[in-house]
C-alpha cells in the first residue's frame, strides 16, 4: 500500500451496541497512522458513541430511516463527504448501504469484509475485500484482523472498547440513578437473548437482602416496557429507571453506576466501553460466538449450550421448551456480583 494515508473514513451501519465493537479498530488505526484524520460515518442515533473519542476527528451523522435507503435525498450529504477526498474508507459491515456509500464517496482505497463471492456492487464499491470466513467470530477481533490482513495494522495487543461520557451530564445522571450502584438491563433486541424475569426477581431479592441497591432498566419500546411492568408486579419495591430516549444522558447514567448486568445488547457494551464493570449474560449461539469473546471470563456468564440450531436460530423468540438463558441461575449471577463488586463491611 503506497498511498499516503492522511484522511480515513470509517463506515458503520449496524445496531447501536455493534457500534462500540469497532472502537478498538479505530484506536488501532490511530496508533498506526497517528497524524491521519479519522472520520466516522454512522446513522444519526449512533453518533454519541463516537462523539468524544480523542482519536476521532469528526463524526458524520447520516440521515436515515432504518430499512429505508433514501440516497437521492442524501446526495447533498454524500457530496460533502466526497469533497473530503479520503485516502481510505473502511466499511466495517459490508452491507449494501455501506457498499453504495463507499462507491459514491470514492476514497482511493476502499475495503470491507464480505460473506460470499463479491457481487457486482461490491466489485465496484471496494478495492480490497476479505472473506468473513477467514476472520475470527468475535466482533472486536474480526475488525482488528481485517485491518491486519488488508492494511497491515497490528491487531495485538488489542485495544479495549472505548466510549467517553459527556461530563456536563454527570449531575443530571446522578439525579436519575439516585445512588443505586448496580444497573440491571432487562431487554435485548430479541426475546431469546433475555434472561427470564423470574430470574431477575430472584437476583433482586438475593442482592437487596445483602445490601446492594439495584436499578432496573429497559428500552422505551412497548415490549421492553412490558418486561419492566412484569418485574414491578413481582417485585413492587424494585427501583426502575425511567426510559431515556437521550443516548448521551443514558451513557452518562451508565457511567455513574458501579456495575451493569445485562444480556447481549447495547447497554452492556456501552458500559464496557465506558469502563464500568459488567456481567454479561450469554446463551444463544450468536451471542456466545460473536459477543461473549469480547469479555474476560469474570465478565461473562454463559448458559448451557444453546439448542436452537439451523432454522430455529432465525426465530426472535426461543423455540426450545427449555430456554438456554433460563439455565443461568440467580445464584450464579449473585456470586459473580459479589466477586466483581464486593460491598465494604459496615
Amino acid at each position: 500500500m503506497n498511498v499516503s494515508i492522511k484522511k480515513i473514513l470509517a463506515i458503520q451501519f449496524k445496531y447501536l451496541g455493534d457500534a462500540v465493537f469497532i472502537t478498538p479498530a479505530l484506536q488501532a488505526l490511530h496508533n498506526k497512522h497517528p497524524e491521519a484524520e479519522i472520520h466516522v460515518l454512522a446513522a444519526e442515533e449512533v453518533v454519541p458513541i463516537f462523539e468524544h473519542l480523542p482519536f476521532i476527528t469528526k463524526v458524520w451523522a447520516f440521515p436515515r430511516t432504518r430499512g429505508k435507503a433514501k440516497l437521492v435525498k442524501s446526495w447533498p450529504f454524500v457530496r460533502e463527504l466526497r469533497k473530503e477526498n479520503f485516502d481510505l474508507s473502511i466499511d466495517f459491515v459490508g452491507n449494501d448501504r455501506g457498499g453504495i456509500l463507499s462507491l459514491l464517496i470514492d476514497a482511493q482505497i476502499r475495503i470491507a469484509p464480505i460473506e460470499h463471492s463479491p457481487s457486482l456492487l461490491q466489485r465496484l464499491a471496494y478495492t480490497k475485500t476479505v472473506k468473513t470466513s477467514s476472520l475470527p467470530t468475535s466482533w472486536v477481533k474480526r475488525h482488528l484482523r481485517m485491518l491486519a490482513l488488508l492494511l497491515n495494522v497490528p491487531d495485538t495487543p488489542a485495544p479495549n472498547m472505548k466510549i467517553v461520557a459527556e461530563h456536563s451530564l454527570v449531575s443530571q445522571a446522578n439525579q436519575i440513578i439516585k445512588n443505586h450502584q448496580v444497573i440491571c438491563h432487562l431487554g435485548t433486541s430479541q426475546p431469546k437473548k433475555e434472561w427470564p424475569i423470574s430470574r431477575w426477581v430472584e437476583l433482586y431479592h438475593l442482592a437487596t437482602k445483602s445490601g446492594y441497591k439495584l436499578a432496573f432498566s429497559a428500552g422505551p419500546n412497548q415490549r421492553e416496557q412490558d418486561l419492566i411492568a412484569e418485574l414491578k408486579e413481582r417485585a413492587p419495591h424494585a427501583f426502575i429507571l425511567a426510559p431515556l430516549n437521550n443516548l448521551p444522558l443514558y451513557l452518562a447514567t451508565l457511567h455513574q453506576s458501579k456495575l451493569v448486568i445485562s444480556g447481549d445488547t447495547g447497554p452492556l457494551h456501552f458500559a464496557a466501553g465506558l469502563g464500568v464493570k459488567v456481567i454479561g449474560l450469554f446463551g444463544t449461539t450468536d451471542s456466545v460466538v460473536h459477543a461473549a469473546p469480547v469479555y474476560n471470563n469474570n465478565e461473562a456468564i454463559l448458559s448451557r449450550p444453546c439448542k436452537c440450531l439451523k432454522e430455529k436460530s432465525q426465530f426472535v423468540t426461543c423455540q426450545s421448551t427449555s430456554s438456554c438463558m433460563n439455565s443461568i441461575s440467580a445464584e450464579q449471577v449473585f456470586d459473580r456480583l459479589k466477586e466483581r463488586y464486593p460491598l465494604k463491611a459496615s
